[in-house]
């Protein structure tokens, strides 16, 4: 199964909550003004248009300069400041065709490159590629890093670039986010970059970088997306004094080790990913205190035979998601797994779970998808038919020979429920016993993939972080914090 499609939980109406003004750092020399270019008689600094009609010939974009002036001639991806003299400055570059609401200049992806122009352009806050250099792949050049007096935020996602991070972009100490998703890049994550103390956002996700995590501790991040590597070694406890985080995904990498205790500090935490890794246990107790977690997927990592905690989720009341697949648990289901008032998708196959399924989840009057399949499960389910025909295909209770249904539970009046979840009646004697028969299964083959939750929804938290989500670029805050989708 693969885990690499998100849903947005922050709705793309957030967007306009943004201030329609550049924020400009008070000793830039530039004032802060209404983003609608220039009035009669300003002008664009002659040096940064003639840089601005570098990068774009750069780009496969010659038609600009055909513009008298790039400020006055505003086109969707570029954004001028005017200073005190009434002059205007290029603070905003950006390339790549987003969206149809959002057309960037597109570029030549045949013969694009990032022009050592933009380093003529000394009030430039935001740097934006996407799909830019697909056909051409090059490094990401360290010139960039002579942008370290202005630079705030640098997004080259999805362009091809190859070869290592450079070192300089350690010299961009003023930057916000940085977005290298999706291209694929090597090496180790540079240690300079421990140099941008005030890094909001950093999502390498999607390369082929190899090595430890460094042990970073930006007190103002909220964003770490390093999933899709090939890091190993072990998550870094340092994570722990991140405390503005409010996503971790480390998922689909090759790290070991135990999940640190250090991690129950993130009381802001929504989302932790760290599934497919190698991680091994013990099953860690601190993350009952991370109160703010909506979703936590462990799914695909050999836990070494250990046992869920029976407290192990206690105080977690808005906790939506919850993926334990393919950990190798042992021991019975926790009857405080039924007493999660927000859960909507719970995950516990493909495990060795023994015992029968608490009767405590009569109370998951929220459950959209249950998949209890593939363990050692014994009894009577303990839910009725309503539940079932809720879910449907998302409860699957199948290869667990000892599970079966109630006589008189509603389920035998004809609608097949009993035989798509591959459970039969209880034997009245088995019952009586406290046991159940052994059972026919029948629905094995009814685990398709594209069966998936697309309904969980995390958006309690979306007011109480919304102020700190706002200090990031609009086309950023719809991919803060997601819900996977499971596949």
């Amino acid at each position: 199964m693969k885990l690499h499609l998100f849903l947005p939980i922050l709705l793309l109406c957030l967007a306009p909550l943004a201030a329609p003004f550049t924020v400009i750092p008070s000793d830039s020399g530039l004032v802060d003004a209404p983003q609608n270019g220039p009035k009669n008689g300003a002008r664009t600094d002659p040096r940064e248009q003639e840089a601005v009609y570098d990068v774009m010939r750069a780009t496969g974009n010659e038609w600009a300069a055909g513009i008298v002036d790039v400020c006055r001639g505003r086109w969707h991806g570029i954004e001028c400041m005017p200073d005190k003299h009434g002059v205007y400055h290029v603070v905003s570059l950006s390339f790549g065709e987003l969206s149809d609401d959002t057309a960037f200049p597109t570029c030549d992806p045949a013969r694009s490159y990032i022009s050592a122009a933009v380093t003529r352009l000394p009030h430039l806050r935001t740097l934006f590629f996407y799909r830019c250099f697909s056909y051409n792949p090059q490094p990401i050049p360290a010139f960039l890093g002579k942008l370290g007096s202005t630079l705030q935020t640098l997004v080259l996602r999805e362009n091809g670039h190859v070869g290592p991070i450079p070192i300089e972009i350690g010299n961009l100490t003023r930057l916000r986010v940085l977005d290298l998703h999706k291209n694929d890049l090597n090496g180790s994550i540079p240690g300079s970059l421990g140099r941008v103390a005030g890094l909001r956002s950093l999502d390498l996700s999607g390369n082929k970088l190899t090595g430890s995590i460094p042990g970073f501790g930006f007190p103002s991040l909220s964003v770490l997306d390093l999933n899709q590597n090939l890091l190993t070694g072990l998550i870094p406890p340092s994570l722990g004094a991140c405390l503005s985080l409010i996503k971790i995904d480390l998922s689909h990498n090759h790290l070991t080790g135990p999940i640190p205790e250090s991690i129950n500090r993130l009381r802001d935490l929504i989302l932790l990913d760290l599934s497919y890794n190698g991680l091994s246990g013990p099953f860690p107790e601190s993350l009952k205190d991370m109160i703010s977690l909506e979703a936590l997927v462990l799914k695909g990592n050999p836990m070494e035979s250990v046992t869920i905690p029976d407290d192990a989720f206690a105080g977690m009341n808005v906790l939506t998601i919850l993926v334990l697949s393919d950990m190798n648990l042992h021991g019975p289901i926790p009857e405080s797994l039924g007493r999660l008032p927000s859960l909507r998708v719970l995950h516990l196959d493909r495990n060795r779970l023994s015992g029968s399924i608490p009767e405590s989840f009569w109370n998951l009057r929220s459950i959209a998808e249950l998949r209890l399949n593939d363990n050692q499960l014994t009894g009577p389910i303990p839910f009725g038919k309503e539940t079932v025909w809720r879910m449907k295909r998302k409860l699957r209770l199948y290869n667990n020979s000892g599970l079966c249904y109630d006589a008189g539970g509603g389920f035998e009046d004809g609608s097949g429920s009993s035989h798509d979840l591959g459970i039969g009646l209880c034997d009245a004697a088995a019952a009586r016993s406290g046991s159940a028969r052994t059972v026919r299964h029948t629905s094995e083959g009814n685990d398709a993939d594209g069966d998936m939750t697309r309904t969980a929804q995390a958006s309690s938290s979306v007011g109480a972080h919304r102020r700190s989500l706002l200090v990031l670029p609009p086309f950023l805050i719809a991919s803060i914090v997601v819900i996977p989708l499971f596949s």
